[in-house]
């Protein structure tokens, strides 16, 4: 044990130190327990989210007066702090530079531009890309390398024409080396007139002759040049012909001839056509030869009311009466109730036109006046031979005589009224087509040939009880 002057000595300064220690441990522990309170921090290095709710708080604090908005447009730009966008605005991060950046999304430029549209503003569109006198020009030069493609397509399309065809010029002088001559219409038609006239002809050439004729006078301009040579009469002489091949030909370009031509028409008329197609339809000939000449006949009548006035004249209603009432003739006679039923409308048509039209003295009106047709046809008994024609069994026939017997209807009323046989034929001819109307329903045909029959019988029925 030491001795207890040395002991107290040496005790002091240890219970210095320990004093120090508790003290410094003491401190320590407060400053470990408040360290929010007493800690010193680093302004620089304090944490993002700390940050960002000081920049929240300050920039909820500042006056919206004061705020400075940057409007974005299509291109990046850095936002500075402090700086307020429109909502919605593309902002980002810039990875490389740490700055925030912002632009305008697409979606707001659409939002804008409409806006701006129905504000009477013009849309936003990039007019640094394509001015108007851009538009201009590329549209000119599109124009132009069109016209020069479509120039050297037609230049290429000429070439290979004229590999292919050779030039009129040059075809003309081989056909001259070759003896070979090229004819018009009108030199055929003289050659062959030439030919038919020709007394050295045989009776096979003329009928060949008249065959081909008869190709070319189909067309108008034709037709009326076979009156410039003298071409036409000489086929209306053909007609007193002794052999019947010759007049059937020639009955056969002469109703070609004829057919809606007025000029030819008057040519054949003054050449005395018509005089002659009667005189053969009144004398025995062989069917096939009136089948032409009758033919001819009905191109010569239509259209041409001065032809029909000579007609009635001549007797024509007449020649048609004894050529209908000829024992197997019914083909004739189904073609001669149509031409009556023509007769009788085109009449009744000018008359309508000229009611409509106001225009009472027309030349061509005045001239139909003066064709006495009804009252020809009621003297000549045209009432009862083509009532008595529906007993024709074909359909067609039966058509086409219905349509003449109601052409005929304010006529022959009295007449028809009167006949009891026609009664029972429009009677048999109801029953049998509504028979075959009621088919034609079966068979899902709404407005069949059969119903038009039907209404043309029953329709006739009721005019004449």
């Amino acid at each position: 044990m030491p001795p207890q002057g040395l002991s107290s000595a040496r005790m002091t300064p240890l219970r210095v130190l320990f004093a120090l220690l508790l003290a410094s441990c003491f401190t320590f522990c407060l400053s470990c327990q408040n360290q929010n309170k007493f800690a010193l921090t680093n302004p620089e290095k304090s944490s993002p989210k700390e940050s960002e709710r000081k920049e929240s708080r300050a920039e909820a604090g500042l006056d919206s007066d004061a705020v400075e908005v940057l409007h974005p447009t299509e291109e990046w730009q850095v936002l500075q702090p402090g700086q307020a966008v429109p909502a919605g605005s593309h902002v980002r991060l810039n990875l490389q530079t740490g700055v925030r950046e912002v632009k305008l999304q697409h979606e707001d430029k659409l939002q804008n531009n409409l806006k701006g549209l129905k504000k009477g503003k013009r849309l936003d569109i990039n007019t640094n890309t394509y001015t108007s006198q851009d538009l201009k020009s590329a549209l000119a030069k599109f124009k132009e390398g069109a016209e020069m493609k479509s120039s050297k397509e037609d230049k290429a399309r000429q070439a290979k024409v004229k590999q292919l065809f050779r030039p009129i010029e040059e075809l003309k002088k081989e056909f001259d080396e070759l003896n070979v001559v090229i004819e018009t219409d009108i030199q055929i038609m003289v050659r062959l007139i030439n030919k038919f006239n020709s007394s050295s002809s045989s009776l096979e050439e003329k009928i060949a002759a008249l065959f081909d004729l008869e190709y070319y006078v189909h067309q108008m301009d034709n037709a009326q040049d076979l009156l410039s040579f003298g071409g036409l009469q000489v086929v209306i002489n053909g007609l007193n012909s002794t052999e019947p091949l010759v007049k059937e030909y020639a009955a056969f370009v002469l109703g070609a001839a004829f057919s809606s031509n007025p000029k030819v028409q008057v040519e054949a008329i003054e050449g005395g056509a018509l005089q002659k197609l009667l005189v053969i339809l009144a004398t025995e000939q062989p069917l096939t030869a009136k089948k032409k000449v009758l033919f001819a006949l009905c191109s010569l009548l239509r259209h041409f009311p001065y032809a029909q006035q000579q007609f009635l004249k001549l007797g024509g209603l007449q020649v048609l009466r004894s050529l209908v009432q000829e024992k197997s003739t019914e083909v004739l006679a189904v073609r001669v109730v149509t031409l009556l039923y023509d007769l009788v409308t085109e009449k009744m048509f000018a008359e309508e036109e000229a009611e409509l039209t106001q225009d009472s003295s027309p030349e061509k009106l005045q001239q139909y006046r003066q064709v006495h047709l009804l009252p020809g046809l009621r003297e000549q008994g045209w009432c009862e031979i083509t009532a008595n024609l529906l007993a024709l069994p074909e359909h067609d026939a039966r058509e086409k005589v219905l349509q003449t017997l109601g052409a005929l209807l304010a006529t022959c009323r009295d007449r028809y009224r009167q006949d009891p046989q026609l009664s029972r034929t429009l009677g048999s001819l109801q029953a049998e087509y509504q028979v075959l109307a009621a088919l034609e329903l079966q068979e899902g045909d709404d407005e069949g040939y059969f119903r038009e029959l039907l209404a043309s019988v029953s329709g006739l029925l009721k005019e004449l009880r």
